[in-house]
């Protein structure tokens, strides 16, 4: 049988009145468990790194950091990529796809070197925290780390580090804890990289989409709105909470993610909400769809609906920045030169 997780599911009745741990456990460890060598030989137990076994296949982001968890030394905890998973940080999907377990403990430790593990040894200190049970790096220490994976041929770029900037920036309540971790670090790799997407970072901000579509208004000179911001009518009454506002304006933008607002029932709600918003609050209420960000076209005509309901004119909206971007200014300005460069070369 091609899955050992399937081979264990059958055979399994076999292992009947040995107490094999539920968690992944050391090879070495079996003696004391009374577990035969043929068990630890057979498909009946998994494999998750060397020398560890287990009752089950690792499959989610935990049960793969736990098949490892025993080889750890013990200050090392879950970082990068990883600890973002575990913290249940939103991942791109290039960062999703990396699959690699990342790994990071003091620079005098022994580097660790297994297949499918980046062990990572570092200079500062980093904050731990727990999840799932297990040790990671702390929220804005793994965002700071998530700056060594930028660049060509890796998987963080700009907007991925300022989505999870937001998204810790709002739980933490404050952007100032990734500003101390930067300040903290002395030349760190995606330094750059980092400090620009600090200055985009923003409180409030409820999912991935809806920080993408704030950049995508914004970097085209629209003002910032306020994110996730109560609506009251005239009696104050709370209304909901707006997902982008400009108040002055009066102008609501809400991320309808398909996901949550493309059933029946919840296109009812919705509808009841844009009412009370315009009806109770007089508010103008304009609708972003993923289909309104998939395309550049489809992006430039999204910029200037909210521009007319903001009272902006054409001439002061540059649509070309509504791209997402991968590259830091700096990182774009460096090829822009280089390019410069082979031209100038080409042409002697």
């Amino acid at each position: 049988m091609s899955d050992p997780a399937a081979a264990a599911e059958l055979e399994l009745p076999h292992l009947a009145g040995l107490e094999v741990p539920v968690s992944p456990f050391l090879r070495r460890d079996a003696a004391a468990q009374d577990i035969p060598q043929r068990v630890l030989d057979s498909t009946m137990l998994v494999r998750p790194t060397r020398g560890v076994r287990s009752l089950r296949m690792p499959r989610t982001w935990a049960e793969r950091a736990r098949g490892v968890l025993p080889v750890l030394p013990p200050d090392a905890a879950f970082s990068h990529v990883t600890a973002a998973a575990l913290l249940g940080l939103p991942l791109s999907y290039a960062m999703e796809e990396d699959g690699r377990l990342h790994v990071s403990s003091r620079l005098d430790t022994r580097r660790m070197r297994r297949p499918g593990v980046v062990a990572h040894r570092c200079l500062h200190p980093r904050s731990r925290d727990t999840a799932e049970g297990l040790p990671v790096v702390g929220l804005a220490d793994t965002w700071m780390d998530l700056g060594e994976l930028v660049g060509r041929g890796k998987p963080v770029g700009l907007d991925d580090l300022i989505v999870v900037g937001d998204a810790i920036a709002t739980r933490l309540e404050s952007v100032g804890p990734l500003r101390e971790a930067l300040m903290r670090r002395v030349r760190p790799r995606g330094k750059v990289t980092l400090l620009e997407a600090l200055q985009e970072i923003r409180v409030g901000s409820a999912s991935p989409r809806e920080t993408l579509a704030r950049l995508m208004l914004v970097r085209c000179g629209l003002p910032e709105p306020l994110l996730n911001h109560p609506v009251c009518d005239e009696a104050g009454n709370l209304l909901g909470y707006a997902d982008l506002l400009w108040k002055e304006q009066r102008v609501a933008g809400e991320y309808q993610g398909e996901e949550f607002h493309a059933g029946e029932e919840e296109r009812a709600r919705d509808e009841r909400r844009r009412l009370g918003f315009e009806r109770r609050a007089g508010l103008q209420v304009e609708e972003i769809w993923k289909a309104d960000m998939a395309s550049r076209s489809e992006r430039e005509a999204c910029v200037l609906r909210f521009a007319r309901a903001l009272g902006i004119s054409r001439s002061e909206v540059d649509v070309s920045r509504a791209e997402p971007r991968f590259f830091s200014t700096y990182a774009m300005d460096l090829a822009v030169q280089r390019e410069m460069r082979r031209s100038a070369r080409r042409s002697s």
